[in-house]
């Protein structure tokens, strides 16, 4: 859950101002049709595409001690210093650790910088007798949030509202690899874009998927985290329904999400919609503005998030030797347009998949079918994408090992002999290290 993504900037020039580009930080907005403004010139931006970057998120443990909260401060005075890949270092709710790279010119260069930023990372955990569990949910019992602000406090009591405690759970147990891509050069490539990255969605998830485990139980899915996302808020959560606009749909998307907070100090429970508030049915609310909109849009978490380019957000943390492969494997599909479309063929009959993936994974043999053709795509485009040889081997060592086993890192032995990953019996309390 990013609340400090990577700010994403193109090499070349952006593309002429677009509908609600005009409208200032502090302008009312007078209808629906000004969030469809906003959406189409803002989220939706069109331009020569090439830029990639991406998010690694972890939970951060003691090995002698995987079941406590390692205090905030004590990460925040170890990763104080500058990252030598210049990546920007942040921490969720509960303090796992997120490294969000530079925007670069290309996957190569994207991941070439990551995993600089990555070892050092490792390296300054290890000299305090720390690492991070490989794992996208954690197998111990749910860490206490750490984050004091208002944001995360207004988004907590937003979610413990609806009844449940997945708000709790995402916040404080889950962590992802994130990929930004750019959105496309014209508006048919933008369809095409975002269509693509859902229509493989499923496919990556269940060949990705990394967290069988929660709170020191086996949950019966192989991507719990993806569970957790799914029945959190559909609302605000889901893909947008489809159409052959994918602008116009996000709009919507946005209007009927329900609102988190409002305002700079995030007052939570303002009930209602965007849209009830844009068409003046919530009366007990001033009139919104652009900041107002650009607020909601942050508490929006679809599976791919439109920000001026596309944020693929349905990808669980993996191990830190595997991260570089869902990040070239994404890339390359955009960069490529016949694996795309090969792709995009394969996995068309799994394009509505999501709830299979994350149940069942590569087990699914209409998902492992689709795994396979995907990576075949990518791994024939490859040459042309990266002149690194080595990333091309990881690529193909990660199919060798899961995908044509018809396996995901979740089936690893790590998951039921490591005390990173198993966990405690999950009556077990954790227990808050104090700084």
């Amino acid at each position: 859950m990013p609340m400090t993504p990577a700010p994403l900037r193109r090499r070349s020039a952006p593309a002429a101002a677009g509908p609600g580009q005009h409208l200032q930080a502090d302008a009312v907005l007078t209808g629906e049709g000004d969030v469809h403004d906003h959406v189409r010139g803002i989220c939706f931006k069109t331009g020569p595409p090439g830029t990639v970057g991406a998010e690694l998120e972890w939970l951060v443990v003691d090995p002698t001690h995987p079941a406590r909260a390692v205090a905030l401060p004590r990460l925040q005075r170890l990763l104080a210093g500058p990252m030598p890949g210049g990546s920007l270092v942040t921490f969720e709710p509960a303090g796992q650790v997120e490294l969000s790279s530079r925007p670069a010119p290309d996957v190569m260069t994207c991941v070439a910088d990551l995993q600089r930023d990555v070892a050092h990372l490792l390296a300054v955990l290890a000299s305090d007798g720390l690492t991070v569990v490989p794992a996208a949910t954690d197998p111990h019992p749910r860490r206490p949030r750490q984050l004091d602000r208002p944001r995360y406090a207004a988004m907590e009591a937003y979610f413990d509202a609806l009844g449940h405690d997945l708000g709790r759970t995402m916040m404080r147990s889950t962590t992802a690899v994130q990929v930004s891509l750019d959105a496309g050069a014209d508006e048919a490539d933008v369809a095409a874009r975002w269509r693509l990255l859902h229509t493989v969605g499923p496919t990556l998830v269940a060949a990705f998927a990394n967290s069988p485990r929660l709170g020191g139980r086996a949950t019966g899915a192989v991507s719990t985290r993806q569970r957790v996302w799914r029945g959190l808020d559909p609302a605000r959560t889901h893909a947008p329904t489809p159409n052959g606009d994918p602008a116009a749909a996000y709009a919507e998307f946005v209007l009927d999400a329900p609102l988190m907070f409002t305002g700079e100090g995030c007052r939570p429970h303002p009930g209602g919609t965007l849209r009830d508030w844009v068409s003046g049915r919530l009366p007990h609310l001033d009139p919104p503005t652009t900041a107002d909109l650009q607020r909601h849009l942050t508490t929006l978490f679809p599976p791919v998030r439109a920000r001026g380019w596309f944020e693929v957000r349905y990808l669980d943390a993996l191990p830190p030797q595997w991260w570089p492969v869902p990040v070239t494997v994404l890339a390359t599909l955009l960069e490529r347009p016949r694996a795309a479309a090969a792709a995009e063929h394969a996995c068309a009959p799994v394009a509505d998949a999501w709830d299979r993936a994350a149940h069942l994974g590569p087990r699914d043999k209409a998902l492992a079918r689709a795994a396979g053709a995907l990576f075949d795509a990518v791994e024939a485009e490859l040459p042309a994408v990266t002149g690194d040889p080595a990333l091309a081997r990881l690529v193909a060592d990660y199919r060798q090992t899961y995908v044509d086993r018809r396996r995901c890192p979740a089936d690893d032995p790590a998951f039921h002999d490591s005390p990173l990953v198993h966990g405690p019996d999950a009556t077990t309390p954790a227990r808050q290290e104090t700084a």
